[in-house]
């Protein structure tokens, strides 16, 4: 578990405990190397619904699955630069009631993100995705409260962004900002390879990099002298406050 420290500090709320390698390594990877602190929330470990292939072996409990599931989790930050910390509220369906939004505000204020990454704000395929959203998002309000927990220090207010789900078309999921994580990519790797649970989305999350890489390349104009091979998408759900548009 993180604590508090003076150096900048970013967040990261992922549903299940390998959501946040394939959707926003790079960026963690890119902000430790910058110097943020970088903290993780796994809400669960995805031990019902994402890992399939631990249950296959046979004689598995669900507490087997989660402690193999930790365990990848666990390497996967270390891989990245990053702390991480286990909620363990449960998968498939995935509830949260007061105590773990309290909690999670607890983390806010105890991290003082500079920004917070989290799960698209609809998805079809996967209703825990969209709940660690809102989760992040109330969370975030709360911390703000002068009335909550009254003497301790709020936060202010860090903008939100929702990284690439699996299938963003039918997520209504639409990228403004594109990552360039080239200089990374082989600290996510690693994370990717430390998730052997789901050994068949590595080859899928490389191309989606690759993939975002082009368009990367493509937004800063194809002569631009920056080389450009991967990068992550993300989505803001606030309005970026600016003074200059260049």
């Amino acid at each position: 578990m993180t604590v508090a420290s003076s150096s900048p500090a970013g967040l990261v709320v992922s549903a299940h405990s390998a959501d946040f390698v394939w959707r926003a390594g790079g960026a963690i990877a890119l902000h430790a190397r910058q110097g943020y602190a970088m903290h993780i929330v796994c809400l669960s470990f995805g031990e019902r619904g994402e890992s399939a292939k631990l249950w296959r072996q046979g004689n598995m409990s669900e507490e087997k699955v989660k402690a193999a599931r930790r365990e990848e989790a666990e390497a996967a930050a270390a891989a990245l630069g990053a702390s991480v910390e286990f909620f363990d509220i449960g998968d498939y369906p995935m509830r949260a009631d007061k105590e773990t939004l309290f909690r999670l505000v607890e983390v806010y204020r105890r991290v003082q993100p500079e920004f917070v990454l989290t799960h698209s704000l609809k998805d079809p395929y996967n209703y825990d995705h969209p709940l660690a959203t809102d989760l992040a998002q109330e969370a975030r309000i709360i911390a703000q409260a002068e009335g909550h927990n009254p003497g301790e220090t709020i936060v202010g207010a860090p903008p939100v962004y929702c990284f690439e789900p699996h299938q963003p078309e039918q997520c209504q999921w639409r990228p403004d900002v594109l990552l360039d994580i080239t200089e990374v990519w082989d600290d996510k790797y690693r994370a990717i390879q430390c998730m052997a649970g789901q050994e068949h989305l590595w080859e899928y999350y490389t191309r989606v990099a690759l993939q975002r890489g082009v368009q990367a390349k493509r937004n800063i104009g194809i002569t631009a002298n920056k080389n450009i091979q991967y990068a992550e998408g993300y989505q803001s759900i606030f309005p970026r406050v600016t003074e200059n548009l260049a």
